[in-house]
């Protein structure tokens, strides 16, 4: 199975961490990864349904279900869901992960551990090579742009503008180099000093985010997942009846098995913790 786990610190509290990634409007304005997320109405527990835009018209969907522990004794809180994709040119066909909210001076330290499934075989796995790297850069870079978005007021929609301009503004240096030069060494200067620039601290970049947990973590969050009740074992995870999407879906008993274990009161499953990979 293919892991991601990314985590920053965002000054500010949790409550507010808590409501920008539940619920699924917001969610879905500051994660690259997903253009919509949709709540299937009465699920219990949470279910939703996904979309995400690879080219222009050209949408992927998939589904998920949502359970968890809203706080533990420790002042944290978790959200954990299992989600998958019926559509074959997804290349993800199911997975599972979890967000974990942790209190730090004058913060929080949000992070994620996620694991999934690719389709397509061997070429599916020869995809992930790029594909699982890509994927790791868009969540990292989608946390830092929810962190600008608490911690200093910058919404999504300018973030991406911001980010849109850097990258043109780091692209026609480069740009310049290949057609007025062309000599190789030029152009791999004029490459390196446009990747070495720093951002600015107004533009989300992924690099900001640690992409390994710490040695000194729990072992929940060293393992992204305890893949060890039988999702790697390629059985399809449980349907849902009723689910509008007619795909698989991960029962409650299941999905709980897979989040760090505490003394906690129940999950409230207004909002929707995450999507596609998610998480």
């Amino acid at each position: 199975m293919a892991r991601i786990y990314v985590e920053t610190i965002i000054r500010a509290p949790l409550d507010e961490v808590w409501a920008a990634t539940q619920d699924h409007r917001r969610h879905a304005r500051w994660d690259v990864r997903f253009g919509r997320i949709d709540p299937v109405p009465g699920s219990v527990p949470a279910a939703f349904t996904y979309a995400t835009a690879v080219l222009p018209g050209v949408e992927i969907a998939g589904h998920g279900v949502h359970s968890g522990e809203r706080r533990q004794a420790d002042g944290s809180a978790t959200s954990a869901l299992r989600f998958g994709s019926a559509d074959p040119r997804s290349p993800i066909r199911d997975g599972a992960g979890y967000w974990r909210y942790v209190p730090v001076p004058g913060g929080v330290r949000f992070l994620t551990g996620y694991a999934y499934r690719t389709r397509w075989g061997r070429t599916g796995r020869l995809v992930d090579l790029v594909f699982g790297p890509a994927f790791g850069w868009a969540t990292a870079w989608s946390f830092d742009r929810l962190r600008l978005w608490l911690e200093h007021g910058v919404s999504p929609e300018s973030a991406r503008r911001r980010a849109l301009a850097e990258l043109l503004a780091r692209a026609a240096p480069v740009a310049a180099a290949v057609t007025f030069d062309g000599r190789p060494l030029a152009v791999l200067l004029t490459l390196g000093l446009a990747l070495g620039v720093p951002p600015h601290r107004h533009t989300p970049a992924a690099r900001r985010c640690r992409r390994r947990p710490g040695k000194s973590d729990p072992p929940e969050m060293r393992a992204p997942l305890e893949s060890r009740h039988g999702h790697e074992s390629g059985a399809p995870l449980e349907s849902r009846r009723g689910h509008e999407s007619g795909g698989p879906l991960e029962s409650r008993r299941g999905l709980e098995s897979n989040c760090p274990r505490g003394h906690s009161e129940p999950l409230v499953t207004g909002g929707l913790p995450g999507a596609g990979d998610p998480r």
